[in-house]
C-alpha cells in the first residue's frame, strides 16, 4: 500500500492506487476497480444492440412472408416468436447492464469520497484559510455526485449507443453491400460533430462548475456569518451579491443549453433516413432488394436515433462529469507545506521550548513574526502579551505545526518539531483557541474529543477541573446532552470551560491557552484560574491573555509589538523596565 499524499499533516494508507497525472486518468484508474462490471455492462450493451437489431431484420423476414404468393404464415409466426423471444432476452442483458453501471458509479462515487475527505484532512492550515469552505462543499457534494451521474446514464448510454451505431453497418451487407454506404458516412460525420461539440462544451462545463462553487462559497459564507448579517439590517445586501453569484450560474448553464441545442447529429440523422431511403429504392428497382429488405433496411437506420438523442445528454453528463473531476483532483493536489513526517521522533515530552530566530508570514504577506528568539525550561508558565495584530496568536501556533516557519527553528526538547513525528507532536500539545470550536455531539464526546476511549469518570473528573460539571448537570440529559453546531447553545464563558475540559482529559505536556478566559464571568475567573494553575503543574504552560490576575504568576512574560520582541522578563522587572508593558496595563 502507498500513502495517499507524501505530502500532507495526516494520511491514511491508501487503499487503491489512482493516478493523479489527470482527471481522465485517475477517474479511469478508479473505474477500473470495478472491471468485472464493466465487462457485464458492455456485453450488456452490446448485446442489447444486436436484439435491437433483430427486430427489423425479423420484421423484414415477416414481410416477405406476407407478400409471398401465397403468404407464408409460418414465417411470421417464427418471426413474431423469436422477437418474443429476442427482447425476453434483450430486458434480461438491460437489467444485468443497468445494475452494473449503476454499482460502478455508486462505487466510485464512495471512493472518490473517501479520497477527498483524507486528502482535505491532510492540508495544512494554510491551506484551509485560503480555500473557501463553501467552495470545499461544492466540490465534496455536487461535483463528486456529477461523477456518479457521469457513469451512470452518462457512460453508460454512451457504451450502448455505440453498439446501436454499428448495428446498421454490420446488418446492412445481408441485404446488399453497398446498403452499408449511408451507416458509414453517418458515422463518419456523426464523429466529427461529436468531437466539435465535445470541444465547444468542455469550456462551458467547467465554467457551470465553477459559477457553482462561487454560488455556494457566497451563501457558505452569509449562513455562517448571519449574525454579523443581521446586526447590520444587511439582509437586501446579501441578497443582492448572491443574486449575482446565482444569475452567473444560470447564464453558464443556459450557455450550455444554447450549445446542446444546436446539436448537428440531429439533421445527420433526418438526411440519413432520407438518403438511405432512396437508395434502398434505387436498388429495389434494379432488382437488387425486396420490400423486406428495405422495410427491414429502414428499421436498422431506426436504430442511429438512439445514439443520436442519447448522445445531446449522454455526453453533456460526461463533460459535466469529467470538469467536476478536475475540480476535485485540483484540491487533492493541491500542495501542502506540512508533512506527517512518519518516520520523525516519538518520545515523551518533557517541555522544553525554544525559538531561535523564528520568522513567519502567511502566504506574500508581510512578516507576521520577525526574529524571534526565546527559550521556556520544561514547567514553566509563559505570558505573551502585546497588542492586537502583534503576532501572539501566531507564536503559539508554531509550536504544535499548525503553521511552519518561514526562517529560524522551533525546537522541543531540543528537537526541531518539523523532525517530530506529526501526530505525536500534537498528541502531547493542547490549545485551547479564543474562538472555541464544539461539534454537534454530546458534551461527553465533545470533552472527549481528544481521547475518545476516556471513560466517563475521567470526562466528569476533567469537567469538575475545568469548572463545568455543575453546569452540565444542569442540562435536561446531563452529559449526553447534544449541543448545537459550534456550541451555539452555550454561552461564551460554557464553551471556554468546555474547551478547557477537553485539554485536561488529553493531559498534554505543553499548554497553550489563547485569551481563553476573555469570556469567563468575574465570580468564575478565580475558579478557573485556581483550575489553570493546577493544570500547569508540571507541564509547560503558554498563556496568551491581557488578564493581570493571570500574567502576575507567569515565570516568564513575553511582549510582543509589530511582530517582534519588544520586552522579556518577569511582571514585576517588565514593569520597571518596558515601556510598552506599562502602556498596556495603563490602556
Amino acid at each position: 500500500m502507498t500513502a495517499l499524499n507524501p505530502t500532507a499533516e495526516f494520511t491514511l494508507p491508501q487503499r487503491h492506487r489512482t493516478n493523479r497525472k489527470g482527471a481522465v486518468r485517475w477517474l479511469i484508474s478508479h473505474a477500473l476497480r470495478h472491471w468485472p462490471l464493466w465487462i457485464v455492462m458492455i456485453v450488456g450493451a452490446f448485446s442489447n444492440a444486436a436484439l435491437a437489431a433483430a427486430i427489423p431484420v425479423l420484421i423484414g423476414q415477416a414481410f416477405d412472408g406476407i407478400l409471398a404468393q401465397p403468404p407464408q404464415m409460418t414465417i411470421l409466426l417464427r418471426s413474431a416468436l423469436l422477437i418474443l423471444i429476442s427482447q425476453l432476452l434483450r430486458s434480461i442483458l438491460q437489467l444485468g447492464r443497468n445494475f452494473s453501471a449503476e454499482l460502478v458509479g455508486q462505487r466510485t462515487e464512495r471512493d472518490i469520497r473517501d479520497e477527498l475527505y483524507v486528502s482535505l484532512l491532510g492540508k495544512s492550515m494554510t491551506f484551509h484559510s485560503l480555500q473557501p469552505v463553501g467552495d470545499t462543499m461544492a466540490r465534496a457534494t455536487n461535483d463528486v455526485r456529477e461523477i456518479n451521474l457521469m457513469f451512470n446514464p452518462g457512460v453508460n448510454l454512451v457504451v450502448g449507443s455505440a453498439g446501436f451505431l454499428i448495428m446498421p453497418l454490420l446488418a446492412a451487407p445481408r441485404y446488399n453491400p453497398a446498403l452499408m454506404l449511408v451507416p458509414a458516412l453517418y458515422i463518419l460525420f456523426y464523429i466529427f460533430a461529436l468531437a466539435q461539440y465535445l470541444h465547444e462544451l468542455q469550456p462551458i462545463t467547467r465554467q457551470v462548475r465553477g459559477s457553482f462553487g462561487d454560488m455556494n462559497s457566497r451563501l457558505a459564507e452569509a449562513i455562517d456569518g448571519i449574525e454579523t448579517v443581521k446586526g447590520a439590517a444587511q439582509e437586501e445586501a446579501e441578497v443582492s451579491r448572491f443574486g449575482g453569484k446565482a444569475r452567473r450560474f444560470r447564464d453558464a448553464f443556459v450557455h450550455q443549453g444554447d450549445v446542446e441545442a444546436r446539436f448537428l447529429p440531429l439533421l445527420l440523422l433526418g438526411l440519413a433516413n432520407a438518403f438511405g431511403f432512396v437508395h434502398a429504392v434505387f436498388l429495389y428497382r434494379q432488382g437488387h432488394l425486396a420490400i423486406g429488405d428495405i422495410v427491414a433496411y429502414m428499421g436498422l437506420l431506426q436504430l442511429l436515433g438512439f445514439p443520436t438523442f442519447v448522445s445531446l445528454f449522454a455526453y453533456s453528463q460526461v463533460s459535466s462529469g469529467v470538469s467536476a473531476a478536475r475540480r476535485i483532483l485540483e484540491l487533492i493536489n493541491s500542495k501542502t507545506n506540512l508533512d506527517e513526517n512518519v518516520t520523525g521522533i516519538t518520545k515523551v515530552m518533557e517541555g522544553n521550548v525554544e525559538f531561535e530566530g523564528v520568522s513567519f508570514s502567511y502566504g506574500d504577506e508581510n512578516p507576521a513574526l520577525q526574529e524571534i528568539s526565546f527559550s521556556v525550561a520544561p514547567g514553566q508558565t509563559v505570558a505573551i502579551v502585546g497588542q492586537t495584530g502583534s503576532g501572539k496568536t501566531s507564536l503559539a501556533k508554531l509550536i504544535n505545526r499548525t503553521y511552519d516557519v518561514s526562517a529560524g527553528r522551533v525546537l522541543v526538547d531540543g528537537v526541531d518539531v518539523r523532525d517530530w513525528h506529526l501526530e505525536s507532536l500534537r498528541q502531547q500539545i493542547s490549545i485551547i483557541e479564543q474562538d472555541i470550536f464544539l461539534f454537534s455531539r454530546s458534551v461527553a464526546d465533545n470533552i472527549a474529543f481528544g481521547r475518545p476511549d476516556a471513560s466517563r469518570a475521567e470526562i466528569e473528573a476533567a469537567a469538575r477541573a475545568a469548572q463545568a460539571h455543575e453546569f452540565i448537570l444542569g442540562f435536561t440529559d446531563g452529559y449526553d446532552t447534544v449541543i448545537g453546531e459550534r456550541g451555539v447553545t452555550l454561552s461564551g464563558g460554557q464553551r471556554q470551560r468546555l474547551a478547557l475540559a477537553r485539554a485536561f482529559l488529553t493531559d498534554p505536556h505543553i499548554l497553550i491557552l489563547d485569551d481563553s478566559t476573555s469570556a469567563i464571568d468575574s465570580a468564575t475567573e478565580d475558579k478557573i484560574q485556581r483550575a489553570i494553575d493546577a493544570a500547569a503543574r508540571g507541564r509547560t504552560t503558554f498563556i496568551i491573555t491581557h488578564r493581570l490576575s493571570q500574567i502576575r504568576w507567569a515565570d516568564l512574560v513575553i511582549v510582543l509589538r509589530k511582530g517582534r520582541i519588544d520586552a522579556i522578563g518577569n511582571h514585576e522587572e517588565l514593569l520597571q523596565t518596558s515601556e510598552a508593558y506599562q502602556r498596556i496595563f495603563a490602556e
